[in-house]
């Protein structure tokens, strides 16, 4: 290995770097397949080839969906491990980036690998030497949920609250900022989508009391240099007072932790938003609503969708899906855009769906609203109005202090950071979900002590009343018409995000340690292995040699998943054991 102290090239930007890195790299023929690397452009990126995976979720449009189709509904059930990969133990939440058959993951804490699609040879290794603050907190920030790729550079967000582009071919250190300062409370829990020629990154960690609440960034992938900076909280007089009066720094949360969907045709970077700070709105103060003329309690813009210029950071249009969140049931998740009818006439669609388990549609042109299908069982919105989607909350179910509150679904959500999944060949979203409740408990600040950060509530978790125990499901909602194709439910939650292909499988995984291979018209269960660990990730499906691949990352330490274990309690799992898993079909 060897060490790389690399200079600043100014005091705003550090160009070539403040940190210190390890970088190995392989010298022999395994450096073959590196050596016919071809630089992503922004064609390429516009129209991945089928069998890249270049983005989060494959393509721009977020559909999470692989055009492969060699492993299909007839010879899945052959499906065998074509090789493993030891990765960093802890939370292991990514999503490999493929490009000409060179596999690139991040590990916990950021240790990033090249590996031999085929083969599973590591190629190159970079592994960043982090502050021992950072090292110990470790947590869900310590994973990063995908990276980009872009020209000859792989872009990463770091642990420690830096951007960094790493040469692709070697895995070398190219340029480092820091747009802000870990020590301060922000994080990164997500990589960036390059969008137009710009890098565009989502800060989070907002709940750590700073005041002002939360980011997104834009930076030129040459040098890494700020470009712009929208603020995900209203600033003063921006769409009037919707802070129920609250000062600027008295604002918190907002936070920006999932990728954003890019739309080439309109020029427009779609991102959610996470909820206020902290959870309960009467210690926000954003209870009770004030009297005062012009001034609301909506708290802009969190549980939102921003439209954005990706050149300039403007603001064209948002879609607030839940004012005034008071139960941490964020609205941030990924955006599936979709060019389908509604109501007799062609709609360029914009479809997410929140913690509550609500898929909801909006116009992706302006952000007027179409539909919502309800999934899972929720008791926070009593009604929506079938014409604009205005939600009306059911009173029973505010948490208020001094009291225990039954909220359906609890924090996690009826769906968490996985990400549901669109396949053109059925017109149908795949949603990982889960059937649970919660009893929630404010937990007041004492007089006179200031918010330092926290969502400053309990959450007890049980199941929905009546319950048969089954706590995962996975559904397949035809978006043509709403309705239900085919739901599967079973005992363990579903953990990983959900990938479907041409070939007409769906593959997931869940916390009993289970990847599977959905029939995508029926939900039946063409094939499952028994991996190591929980299986908390994004699969992606990739080609080598003109052979089709399934990966994934197994891993223990996800807040997520480890909270939806407390329903199920005699399924069990190691604390380390984090890996990649890479499925096949056999040479004969």
């Amino acid at each position: 290995m060897q060490r790389r102290y690399l200079l600043a090239a100014s005091a705003a930007v550090s160009l070539l770097l403040s940190t210190s890195s390890h970088v190995f790299s392989q010298d022999s023929q395994e450096k073959n397949r590196l050596d016919s690397f071809t630089p992503v452009t922004d064609d390429v990126l516009l129209n991945p080839p089928d069998g890249d995976w270049l983005h989060w979720r494959r393509t721009y449009d977020g559909w999470g969906y692989s055009p492969l189709d060699q492993i299909n509904k007839q010879n899945v059930k052959d499906l065998s491990v074509a090789w493993t990969w030891s990765l960093t133990p802890g939370a292991t939440e990514t999503t490999p980036i493929v490009r000409d058959g060179v596999l690139y993951i991040h590990n916990n804490l950021d240790k990033i690998q090249a590996l031999d699609g085929a083969t599973g040879d590591l190629l190159w290794e970079y592994t960043r030497d982090l502050p021992e603050a950072v090292v110990e907190a470790g947590g869900n920030t310590a994973t990063k949920r995908n990276m980009a790729i872009y020209q000859d550079k792989l872009i990463v967000a770091t642990s420690d609250t830096h951007i960094i582009a790493l040469d692709a071919k070697t895995g070398q250190l190219v340029w480092d900022v820091q747009p802000a300062d870990w020590n301060k409370g922000w994080r990164y829990s997500s990589g960036p989508v390059v969008a137009d020629g710009v890098i565009i990154q989502g800060m989070t960690g907002c709940g750590n009391a700073q005041p002002g609440g939360c980011f997104v960034t834009g930076h030129d992938p040459e040098t890494g240099k700020e470009l712009w900076r929208f603020h995900s909280i209203a600033r003063d007089g921006e769409e009037g007072n919707s802070w129920n009066g609250l000062p600027l720094e008295s604002r918190f949360g907002a936070s920006v932790w999932i990728a954003g969907t890019y739309d080439p045709e309109t020029k427009t970077v779609f991102t959610g938003v996470g909820q206020p700070y902290p959870w309960i709105a009467e210690m926000s103060g954003l209870l009770p609503a004030s009297s005062e003329p012009g001034v609301t309690n909506e708290a802009l813009y969190s549980d939102s969708t921003l439209a954005l210029d990706p050149k300039t950071g403007d603001l064209k249009w948002y879609h607030q899906y839940l004012k005034n969140d008071t139960w941490d049931l964020d609205y941030v998740y990924e955006r599936i855009l979709v060019d389908l009818p509604f109501r007799g006439s062609d709609r360029k669609q914009l479809i997410t769906t929140g913690k509550l388990g609500i898929i909801e549609s909006i116009d992706r042109e302006n952000g007027d609203w179409l539909w919502a299908k309800e999934t899972v069982p929720q008791n926070v919105v009593a009604s929506i109005d079938p014409e604009t989607g205005e939600k009306t909350i059911n009173e029973e179910a505010i948490p208020h202090i001094g009291q225990t509150t039954l909220n359906c679904p609890a924090d996690p959500g009826g769906r968490g950071w996985p990400a549901t999944a669109y396949s053109p060949r059925t017109q149908t979203l795949y949603l990982p979900l889960a059937e649970y409740c919660s009893n929630t408990t404010p937990q007041p600040l004492d007089p006179g002590q200031v918010y330092t950060g926290g969502g400053r509530a309990t959450f007890a978790r049980i199941p929905v009343e009546g319950s048969d125990g089954n706590i995962g499901r996975v559904d397949a909602i035809k978006l043509t018409d709403q309705s239900t194709l085919w739901s599967h439910r079973q005992r363990a939650p579903m953990t990983s995000a959900l990938l479907p292909t041409a070939g007409g499988v769906v593959f997931g995984g869940d916390w009993n340690r289970y990847f599977y291979a959905f029939d995508d018209e029926t939900g039946e269960v063409l094939w499952k292995i028994r991996t190591n660990n929980a299986i908390n990730s994004f699969p992606v499906s990739y080609e080598a040699d003109g052979k089709q691949y399934v990966a994934v990352a197994v891993g223990n330490g996800s807040s997520q998943a480890r909270s939806l274990a407390t329903l199920t309690p005699e399924l069990r799992n190691p604390a380390a054991g984090s890996a990649l898993w890479v499925f096949a079909l056999p040479e004969n």
